[in-house]
């Protein structure tokens, strides 16, 4: 975490370049205006010192891997709140709108490092820097904007990882279901026995070190999506029964379920940060579009035609819907279920990092490996308390956290970001932003309406 101290009397002579992101008590002071009275363009990429620097090619994998979850194999059921033809163009649209917010966050951080002469700047660190050197009348909510952005991505983590617990829960439960009926447990049990195995995962703490869970959990990804094609295309009738379009009331839930499973923005920072060569996340192809465009089109492939072969019945996950007693369809469900327990620990990096870095200074030195592990630990137990129906918990997950995290955060920093250093050729970057913020607030009320109303409409049934 980086602090700017703003003074009046300061000089650029104060400036470390030697700061890493790993330091969280680093001091930059500045001149009146903010700004460094420097003439040198300050490059933040040569000044970085990551300790495990990662490849483009694993931060590719570390990208991919965060967006290609148990959302993938949910599109199908997201489709059915939308019909073929809205579920389509939505999925481009909501993909090319997630695409654009990550851009706009992470040009911003490299622009403040620019100006401020920091190697780099985490979420949180982005946005409070923008607001405290922003206009004069936002900058008294710096530190609101960062707990706000804190408590936005702890949200992300609870929900998006109890998604998570819950979906290898449920996929346990129908594997062994196959292969003992008549020793069927409870959801809560499967919950109970993977808990220790995501506990040790979990203490992980630098990215290099989790690139080979996220290779092997594109390996199984990729089999089970091939498997998957092939039960959904023998599955396909010759006359399709599935709707073109629904009830427009309905389509808050295809955006908020959309939203959950392409949104890493959670996990972008991070991956950026700790790039061996950073240039190439931005830019074409860069990191980021590569990834975006194959997960945009996977995710409309398999959710158009999940839902072609399933229609209404589709369930949460469409790999439950697979047969229950074939061997390539256990097979689909065993590495899946591997293959998100093991984004469970990518998941959790960030919110990891940034709830650390509030507490490491309120820990003595000597505690400090343990209280990692304590905080680790406790998170995970938390996450494992979850609403046992993964579509609504993934359409709420995705209309408050994700929709915040993803959207709201990043078109409020940009636009605070520009505000006094142009906006552009007749403010066009203000006037995009508003229309991004009403879609956000569309997605965000509309969204938690309608999942909220369909939890209570189950629940209410079984009391």
């Amino acid at each position: 975490m980086y602090e700017l101290d703003h003074k009046k009397e300061a000089s650029c002579d104060s400036i470390n370049d030697d700061v890493t992101p790993s330091q969280t008590q680093s001091t930059i002071t500045l001149h009146r205006d903010g700004k460094c009275e420097d003439n040198l363009k300050y490059d933040p990429f040569q000044h970085r010192n990551v300790a495990h620097p990662t490849s483009t090619l694993g931060s590719f994998c570390h990208l991919l891997k965060s967006s290609l979850g148990s959302g993938l194999f949910a599109m199908p059921a997201a489709f059915k709140h939308a019909g073929l033809i809205p579920g389509c163009l939505g999925s481009f649209l909501v993909g090319f709108i997630a695409t654009h917010c990550v851009h706009i966050l992470v040009r911003t951080s490299r622009e403040l490092c620019e100006e401020f002469r920091v190697p780099s700047l985490s979420y949180t660190d982005t946005c409070e820097t923008a607001f405290s050197h922003g206009p004069k009348r936002v900058r008294q909510y710096s530190r609101h904007v960062r707990y706000f952005a804190d408590f936005a991505m702890a949200g992300v983590c609870i929900g998006g990882t109890s998604v998570y617990v819950s979906f290898v829960s449920s996929s346990l439960k129908d594997i062994f279901d196959s292969f003992f009926p008549d020793y069927k447990l409870g959801y809560t049990a499967y919950c109970a026995l993977i808990l220790l195995p995501l506990i040790l995962i979990t203490q992980f703490r630098y990215l290099k070190f989790l690139v080979p869970f996220s290779i092997a959990a594109n390996m199984c990804l990729v089999v089970t999506f091939l498997i998957t094609f092939y039960y959904i295309f023998t599955h396909i009738p010759a006359k399709f029964e599935s709707a073109l379009s629904v009830s427009a009331q309905e389509w808050p839930l295809f955006v908020s379920t959309v939203l959950f499973a392409m949104e890493g923005i959670n996990v972008v920072m991070p991956v950026e940060n700790e790039m061996a060569k950073p240039q190439h996340f931005l830019g074409c192809p860069g990191v980021l579009n590569a990834t975006m465009i194959l997960v945009t089109l996977l995710y409309t492939a398999i959710g158009a035609t999940g839902y072609l072969a399933y229609g209404d019945q589709v369930l949460g996950s469409v790999t439950l819907n697979l047969p229950q007693h074939e061997i390539f369809a256990l097979i689909a469900k065993c590495l899946v279920a591997v293959a998100v327990f093991f984004t469970y620990c990518l998941q959790m990096y960030a919110p990891m990092d940034i709830i650390w870095t509030r507490m490491r200074s309120r820990v003595e030195e000597k505690y400090h490996n343990v209280a990692q592990i304590v905080l680790r630990t406790a998170i995970v137990v938390v996450t494992a308390i979850a609403v046992p129906d993964l579509e609504l918990l993934i359409g709420v997950v995705g209309a408050i956290f994700f929709s915040t995290l993803g959207l709201l955060i990043p078109i409020v920093v940009e636009t605070v970001h520009k505000w006094d250093r142009g906006l552009g050729p007749f403010k066009y970057v203000l006037w995009k932003n508003v229309l991004l913020l009403l879609f956000y607030i569309v997605v965000l009320c509309s969204g938690c309406y309608a999942s909220i109303s369909a939890i209570v409409a189950k629940y209410s049934t079984h009391l």
